[in-house]
């Protein structure tokens, strides 16, 4: 092939792929110099330098004549060419993400790659709608998941069940795999399938909301700063007071004791809670539960152990989280992901560097946590992705551009896989701009590569088995070996309703929690002011007749707080009185 020919199977038909040099244009035709390349595992003593072309002669046509080298197709790679490949020549196990591009071409014997070790130290996958994303993650998830380290992935759009299933094959596939070296295989990958609440589509999965924490229930239900410290308070109450915050009835049983004329003194002590502020707490959870969203609170609650499972043939466990239903509903499932997160970063041990991740955590539209987010949830999130990595859990957020993630957070992602942009706006343009200024220095005028890429390719610098930065990479990226897109409704279902999660998570239980103590409170003291007029007006009745109290009658409030119901409920307070709960960054706990 020629160099002014298009390559076979870009992104787009007939399209010539980028792979733009800094300060080289690419012009059809033009002459390039040809040299052996040398696979960048070998020593770099042994690449040798092109040999020395014949001498001129004084014919024409024998001067025209064509170097031996380049008789034979092979493409050449210019010396900032070879320094990029040989910095993914790693020796341990790594993930092969794709080829490199350089001046327009793809060369299959360099290979772009993520050290396995490495994959703990998070990441950042970027780009455009329509320029891969879904199908770069479903590239990264099988290759974890062949090499034994269980993955989790939020699907929104549907579309990320075919994991499940062996890819189709068919002349684009394997055009794809043969530019980029690729063994293409059909396979299918090992999967349990979650849903948030009764949504559908999955595993059931529940939080309670004593574990979910004020900080993130704050943010589900769009609390501002002060009231987001009121609920901390509520929240705190009911942990002294062993009221177990179960689902939604739980916590508004609790806000509205608090504001009672018999809860308000309970709550002097430590700060009070404003009638104004304890209604804006409530309508926010009457209309949260309006919605439909009071399902994804309750118990049986969702062990996250569950995701760090493995296939019984050794493969790492896909734990794919359903999010069709509540697609309309991104602060709740954006904030239900860093609850996994954090009850994760909670549960697990301290292990250090480990070889290879025990989970990495794909955290899909990336934006919609952080979108309208208070300073302590934007601490807190910091906090957990910088102190998660010793535990051996990597996080990778995905979004449209790195701006969308606060700084403090995009400076811990040391992995990074940037798919096209587009630059039709002003807004654009900044944007661009500032994603080009988060990479480091590089061989590309990366403001033209960056808008130039085609679908499935991506520019790519990721941490090298030293911990240290590589060379930045335009990739052309391989074929997932799963189906790529969603498999049937029956298939899926099939499979949620055979795992062996399904009769542990699949119905709900409602037992004994806030809410019914607090009602039964209520019975008691209506039942004792009840009682206690009625001894005053049998009191006044035997005056006004001139008997006295006969000495045999007992009083009646004697009697009802000497009724088993009363002591029972006695206990029951009075054993979790004192008892101070530790939460963790975010305020979630687990009993």
């Amino acid at each position: 092939m020629s160099d002014s020919e298009p390559i076979a199977g870009g992104p787009e038909s007939g399209e010539v792929s980028s792979g733009v040099r800094r300060g080289a244009a690419l012009t059809p035709g033009a002459e390039r110099p040809r040299g052996r390349f040398v696979p960048p595992s070998a020593p770099a003593t042994a690449v040798a330098a092109p040999e020395d072309p014949p001498p001129a002669a004084a014919d024409p046509d024998q001067a025209a004549a064509p170097h031996p080298e380049a008789v034979t197709g092979a493409p050449a790679l210019s010396a900032e060419a070879l320094e990029i490949a040989a910095g993914y020549a790693f020796t341990g196990p790594a993930l092969d993400l794709g080829a490199l591009l350089w001046d327009g071409r793809c060369h299959a014997d360099a290979q772009i790659r993520i050290p396995l070790p490495m994959l703990n130290r998070h990441g950042l996958v970027a780009g455009a709608t329509g320029t891969g994303k879904t199908k770069t993650l479903q590239l990264i998830a099988e290759q974890l998941s062949a090499q034994g380290v269980p993955v989790f992935l939020a699907d929104i759009k549907g579309d990320v069940s075919g994991i499940s299933a062996p890819g189709e094959d068919g002349a684009k596939v394997r055009e794809r795999a043969g530019q980029v070296g690729q063994e293409w295989s059909a396979t299918g990958f090992p999967c349990e399938f979650y849903a948030l609440g009764a949504a559908g589509g999955g595993i059931p999965l529940r939080a309670t909301i004593t574990s979910f924490g004020p900080v993130l229930l704050s943010k589900v239900l769009q609390l501002n700063q002060t009231q987001e410290q009121s609920l901390g308070l509520i929240f705190h109450y009911a942990d002294q007071k062993g009221l177990e915050l179960v689902d939604l009835k739980d916590l508004r049983a609790v806000v509205t004791f608090l504001t009672s004329d018999e809860g308000k003194p309970e709550l002097k002590g430590i700060g009070g809670l404003s009638t104004v502020t304890a209604g804006v707490i409530l309508r926010a959870l009457t209309s949260f539960e309006a919605q439909g969203m009071g399902d994804f609170f309750g118990e049986p609650e969702f062990d996250t152990s569950e995701l760090l499972r493995a296939a019984p043939d050794g493969r790492g466990l896909v734990s794919v989280l359903e999010l069709p239903g509540v697609q309309d509903k991104p602060q709740l499932f954006s904030t239900f992901l860093m609850w996994l997160l954090a009850d994760l970063f909670q549960r697990l041990p301290e292990v250090g560097d480990v070889e290879k991740p025990k989970l990495v955590f794909f955290f899909d539209e990336a934006h919609l946590l952080f979108n309208g987010a208070s300073k302590a949830f934007l601490e807190a999130i910091t906090q957990t992705v910088r102190l998660i990595r010793s535990k051996g859990v990597g996080v990778f957020f995905v979004t449209q551009t790195p701006k969308d993630v606060p700084g403090d957070v995009l400076a811990q992602l040391g992995n990074r896989v940037q798919h096209a942009l587009r630059a039709f706006t002003p807004d654009d343009q900044k944007a661009l701009k500032a994603t080009v200024k988060t990479f480091p220095n590089s061989a590309y005028d990366l403001e033209e590569l960056l808008t130039s890429l085609g679908t499935g390719e991506a520019v790519i610098t990721v941490l090298s088995e030293k911990g240290a930065p590589t060379p930045v990479a335009a990739t052309r990226l391989r074929a997932p070996e799963s189906l790529m897109g969603p498999v049937e409704a029956g298939a899926l279902d099939a499979a949620v309703k055979g795992s062996l999660l399904y009769s542990r998570y699949a119905d709900a239980v409602d037992r004994e929690s806030a809410y019914e103590k607090l009602t039964a409170q209520e019975a008691q003291t209506e039942a004792r002011k009840q009682a206690e007029a009625e001894a005053i007006a049998a009191e006044k009745a035997r005056k006004a007749a001139g008997r006295g109290r006969p000495a045999q009658d007992a009083s009646v409030v004697d009697q009802v707080v000497g009724s088993g119901i009363f002591k029972s409920l006695a206990r029951s307070v009075g054993t979790q009185l004192g008892r101070e709960i530790s939460r963790s960054i975010f305020g979630t706990r687990r009993r």
